[in-house]
């Protein structure tokens, strides 16, 4: 472990501190070139820009570009440690839009004293930008930062640590349940955690089928019920009218598990009181509610998956992200809205079902893959994500109205 941290620290700080930098797109070499780039010719482009603000997509880089924003109050799985603390796992993000959508993304941390001042902040500089996609922000305040931005932004904004897990989760769990020979909507799901990512994830199992009395989720206290006092509104909406009270008492018979909570807080015996032909996704990372191994001792016929990419069915927004925002924004998409995400999930389940191409196997150093328990869902490196899902999410953006275009452009045709 220590020899991966300082590999951690050197890849971070080597040859050049931090994982992304600007790049010129046009020749800066003459008189000519910088009179052009600058005065007196830049005078053109903001003339036309004044006059219709569209065309800031003509002649700016604003279409292809992501805020990437985060105020650090809730970093990974490390808690809340500030604005500045966040920047690695930023400009981390940038360079996952980059690599894999080919989106130019910049990092922005805010410092602030209230929810409303961040707001604020994001609100006033969205412009600058083709979306914004908010990152590590602690419950509940995420969730009132993110409506009011969808209100107040005429850009798209996601926060992905709610619905990129909420869609990579439902896509993942759509085609084990359909392996294991169940069905979404008759399913009993115990949900641990009821965080942003929990309460996303359940939102959109339920938007996919899923009953929602059929939902248990848990918190510190236990199962949230609906006599427990004062809960958040985050909670209220998972609040289930049951005598149940703990782990085991909603475990008994489950079918799903979804841990987005922390680490080996699902005990063998517990698991053992599953339904047969269950279906566990132990999400907390890097050290899962339950190790893999422990939990096929236990049961033989449950598939599996975490957030960790050495064991099968890594959960990974990845999968996600990076395709939601280049579908959107080639659209020219106002919000992303359900049925965008849901043309998401789609798009996923489906590509996990076909054939895997070979350069996927190289990268992911595994010799064949087929749709079954230990392949629900795409490897990250998968080149088919960014065409497949960034399609359905504009065909979706037009088919939903959510589009300023009448039909999609030419590259989707």
């Amino acid at each position: 472990m220590t020899d991966f941290r300082q590999q951690a620290l050197d890849y971070h700080a080597k040859p050049v501190p931090g994982k992304i930098c600007i790049e010129l797109t046009k020749p800066a070499d003459s008189a000519k070139d910088l009179a052009l780039a600058y005065s007196p010719g830049v005078a053109e482009p903001v003339r036309e820009i004044a006059a219709d603000p569209d065309a800031a997509y003509l002649y700016t880089g604003k279409g292809n570009s992501v805020a990437v924003i985060s105020n650090g109050t809730a970093i990974l799985g490390l808690g809340d440690l500030g604005p500045l603390a966040s920047k690695p796992v930023m400009e981390g993000k940038a360079l996952l839009f980059k690599r894999f959508a080919g989106l130019d993304a910049v990092d922005i941390q805010v410092r602030h004293r209230t929810t409303n001042e961040f707001i604020d902040t994001v609100a006033n500089i969205a412009d600058t930008f083709g979306g914004i996609n908010l990152e590590d922000i602690k419950a509940p305040e995420c969730f009132e930062i993110e409506q009011q931005l969808i209100k107040r932004c005429n850009v798209p904004v996601f926060h992905d640590d709610q619905h990129g897990t909420a869609i990579v989760t439902a896509a993942g769990m759509l085609n084990a349940l359909e392996i294991q020979g169940k069905q979404l909507g008759q399913v009993t799901i115990v949900c641990m955690g009821a965080g942003a990512a929990a309460v996303a994830c359940m939102e959109l199992l339920v938007k996919c089928g899923a009953q929602r009395e059929r939902i248990y989720m848990l918190d510190r206290q236990g199962v949230i019920h609906t006599r427990r006092d004062e809960l958040p509104a985050h909670k209220e909406l998972f609040a289930n009218n049951t005598d149940k009270r703990t782990l085991d008492d909603v475990m008994s018979g489950a079918d799903v598990f979804v841990g987005v909570s922390g680490p080996d807080v699902l005990p063998a015996e517990t698991l053992a009181l599953m339904a047969p032909n269950p279906v566990v996704f132990a999400c907390s990372n890097p050290d899962p509610e339950i190790k893999p191994e422990l939990a096929h001792q236990v049961r033989d016929d449950l598939i599996m998956a975490t957030g960790r990419s050495d064991y099968p069915n890594q959960v990974n927004n990845v999968l996600c992200f990076p395709f939601i925002f280049r579908g959107a924004l080639d659209v020219r998409a106002r919000v992303i809205n359900d049925e965008m995400k849901i043309a998401a999930v789609d798009a996923i389940r489906q590509i996990s079902k076909e054939p895997v191409p070979d350069e996927v196997l190289r990268a992911s150093d595994i010799g064949s893959l087929t749709f079954g328990k230990q392949y629900i869902i795409p490897k990250p490196m998968d080149p088919r994500l960014c065409q497949r899902v960034a399609k359905a999410v504009a065909q979706a953006a037009l088919d939903s109205g959510a589009s300023q275009f009448e039909q999609l452009p030419p590259h989707y045709q």
